[in-house]
């Protein structure tokens, strides 16, 4: 099959033949039909994290089930399914708790070293990033990384309930379970900041501010609930945010870029009790707080405030995007709007470039 990879770190995505093997115990082979393109994935793509090259990667997937493994229970043939980078064994103490993004057999559901390799190129092992690698025409993994959806859904925006969605809504649903009546600022509006403030528009909060440099973004992200727009460029977006709630701050500010010094004007946004969320993958090395303008641990004693980090949306995919795909077919849930444009696989790299200019929400690959 065809598949895009990374074969030296900050170097371009090469579509290359792989090879891909046959299911075995509870492993799903799908039929790719949309695979998002994830800020997270250009992170590792351009940042040395130590992983073995070359690298096939991707995890916002939906397709269609092809083939199964002989002990798979939740998937059948022809099902639509959408892929989801939450693995989890299910029998672990936090598993049984519910906890599923907390499992402590993360990474378990791979296959193991006396097996053959999912994937291989000229016979040489090809790392599956997440169990998934969604940036090829199929994909092979465990029946716990999918879960079957409406088939009403279109497959470029189900491929987006799988990380997109359950990160941004998820991590104000129910990471920070936003209640009727609260203030939020979301800092960051690409693909997994609108989800957030979607949902805290969803949760019926009182203020939802979007905090963002493109001004493309802010509109798009009025569209999805917004009610007030702080663009950096004119001026500190601390104040700014203290300045659309009577001085006091937010209950909850989401940084969703991935960089130390947003997420310090994260803290400083919190009005008594509140809690800043760490949603956005930082890069190798990254500090926190910066040397830039320090946090004052005794400010947010006294404020009783926290600082928490949040790992997809502490999702339970099985049942998070089933609930979010009935959401979007009643008309409540916006997923239309998030695809900006549909590519080719060949078409990676330009989609990556618009993502890095602020052109686009997602793009997402189709088959």
């Amino acid at each position: 099959m065809k598949a895009a990879l990374i074969e030296k770190i900050g170097e371009p995505y090469v579509i290359s033949d792989v090879d891909i093997a046959e299911p075995l115990g509870h492993e799903v082979l799908i039929d790719v039909k949309g695979s998002g393109l994830c800020h997270s994935d250009l992170t590792i793509a351009t940042n040395d994290f130590g992983m073995p090259l070359p690298i096939c990667q991707g995890h916002e997937v939906s397709g269609i089930a092809v083939a199964l493994g002989p002990e798979v229970r939740s998937i059948k043939v022809g099902d639509h399914v959408v892929a989801c980078l939450v693995d989890y064994c299910g029998h672990c103490d936090q598993c049984l708790r519910g906890h599923q993004t907390a499992c402590r057999n993360r990474g378990g559901l791979a296959r193991t070293p006396g097996q053959a390799p999912r994937l291989t190129r000229g016979g040489e092992f090809v790392l599956q990033l997440g169990d998934l690698g969604g940036f090829a025409e199929q994909v092979l993994t465990h029946e716990n990384q999918l879960t079957p959806i409406d088939k009403a859904v279109p497959f470029d925006r189900a491929a987006l309930l799988g990380c997109g969605v359950v990160t941004g809504a998820g991590a104000v649903i129910n990471s920070a379970k936003v209640r009727f009546g609260q203030t939020v600022a979301v800092i960051g509006c690409g693909g997994v900041g609108l989800n957030a403030i979607q949902a805290a528009a969803l949760s019926g909060a009182r203020r939802v501010i979007a905090v963002d440099l493109q001004p493309g973004k802010l509109a798009m992200a009025k569209k999805f609930g917004a009610t007030d727009l702080v663009n950096p460029a004119d001026g500190d977006p601390v104040e700014q945010v203290r300045a659309l709630t009577d001085g006091h701050g937010v209950d909850h500010a989401f940084e969703v870029i991935g960089l130390a010094p947003t997420l310090e004007q994260a803290t400083k946004m919190l009005d008594h009790f509140g809690t800043a969320y760490v949603i956005g993958m930082q890069k190798p090395g990254a500090r926190f707080p910066a040397n830039v303008d320090p946090v004052d641990p005794n400010g947010m004693l006294n404020h009783e405030q926290q600082l928490r980090a949040v790992y997809m949306g502490t999702t339970t995919a099985k049942y998070d995007i089933p609930l979010y795909a009935d959401l979007y077919l009643q008309g409540r849930f916006n997923l239309d709007d998030l695809v900006s444009q549909t590519i080719a696989l060949d078409q990676i790299n330009e989609g990556y470039e618009a993502l890095m200019g602020g052109q686009v929400a997602r793009s997402v690959i189709t088959f």
